[in-house]
C-alpha cells in the first residue's frame, strides 16, 4: 500500500454503511469514526470523530432514496470534513440522484443535476466517483474530476449463462439505447429499443418497438428504476410484439 493510500480515511454515511465497511476492508483502510443524528424536524447533524487534518477522505454516501435526505447528509459530511482541514474529499456516490434532470423539460424547468453538481463542489468535494451515470453529460456539470465506473462487464458475465441463440437485448427507452448496444456488443446479441411517452412522473406508455422481437427471448436493461413502470410497460409492449 502506498503512503498516500495508507493515510486515507473512509467514512460511512447512513445510505449504505455495509458498502463502506466492505470497501475499507478490501483496501485495508481505517473506517473513520463519525456520529450522524437527525433532529426532530428532520435536519441532519454530522460530527467527525476522527482527525482528518491533511488526510485524503472518501465519503461513501449514495444519494439513493430517500434522495433528499441522503444528498443533504453527503453535503453536510463534506462540509464537516472541509472545515476539519481534510486534504482532499472524494465522494463515492454509486447512485447519483437527480441524474434524470439533466436538461430542461420546458421553458421554466430546472436542470437539477447541474444544481446538485454545484452544491457538491461548493461544500468542498474534490472528486466524485459514481457508477453508470444516467447520462454522460453529467460529467460536464462538474469542474472537478468525476469517475463514472461501469458495472456492465461483470453483469455481462452473469448474463451469458441466461442468454440463448434467440436472445435480444432491449432498452426500455431511447435514452438507454447506447447502454443496450454496449450489452449487445459484449454478449454478441442484437439490440432492440422501445419508444416510450411519459405521461407523468410515475407513468409511461410504450408507443413503438424498434427491432424484431417476435419469437425471441428478451433481456431488458435499465439503470434507474423507481416504480418499475417503464420496465413493466416495456414488457407489455414486447409481449404484444410476440416475444416468447
Amino acid at each position: 500500500m502506498t503512503a498516500t493510500l495508507a493515510a486515507s480515511l473512509v467514512f460511512a454515511g447512513s445510505a449504505n454503511r455495509a458498502l463502506a465497511v466492505d470497501l475499507a476492508h478490501e483496501l485495508g483502510l481505517e473506517l473513520g469514526g463519525c456520529t450522524i443524528d437527525r433532529f426532530p424536524d428532520g435536519e441532519v447533524s454530522v460530527r467527525i470523530d476522527t482527525s482528518v487534518r491533511g488526510r485524503d477522505v472518501f465519503v461513501v454516501q449514495p444519494t439513493s432514496p430517500p434522495v433528499n435526505e441522503n444528498l443533504m447528509e453527503l453535503l453536510t459530511f463534506a462540509d464537516a470534513c472541509r472545515r476539519a482541514d481534510a486534504r482532499r474529499i472524494t465522494a463515492l456516490v454509486p447512485y447519483f440522484g437527480y441524474a434524470r434532470s439533466d436538461r430542461r423539460n420546458g421553458a421554466r424547468a430546472p436542470v437539477t443535476a447541474r444544481a446538485v453538481a454545484d452544491m457538491m463542489q461548493a461544500v468542498g468535494i474534490g472528486r466524485v466517483v459514481t457508477v453508470d451515470a444516467h447520462t454522460p453529460q453529467i460529467e460536464g456539470f462538474f469542474h472537478i474530476p468525476i469517475d463514472d465506473l461501469s458495472a456492465v462487464p461483470p453483469l455481462c458475465v452473469a448474463l451469458r449463462s441466461l442468454g440463448t441463440d434467440d436472445t435480444v437485448i432491449v432498452s426500455p427507452d431511447l435514452g438507454g439505447a447506447h447502454r443496450a448496444a454496449d450489452y449487445a456488443d459484449r454478449l454478441g446479441r442484437p439490440a432492440v429499443v422501445c419508444v416510450k411517452r411519459r405521461t407523468d412522473g410515475a407513468h409511461v406508455a410504450v408507443t413503438q418497438v424498434i427491432g424484431d422481437v417476435r419469437g425471441r427471448r428478451c433481456i431488458i436493461v435499465d439503470d434507474m428504476i423507481t416504480t418499475g413502470a417503464t420496465v413493466a410497460e416495456c414488457a407489455g409492449g414486447l409481449r404484444e410484439q410476440g416475444v416468447l
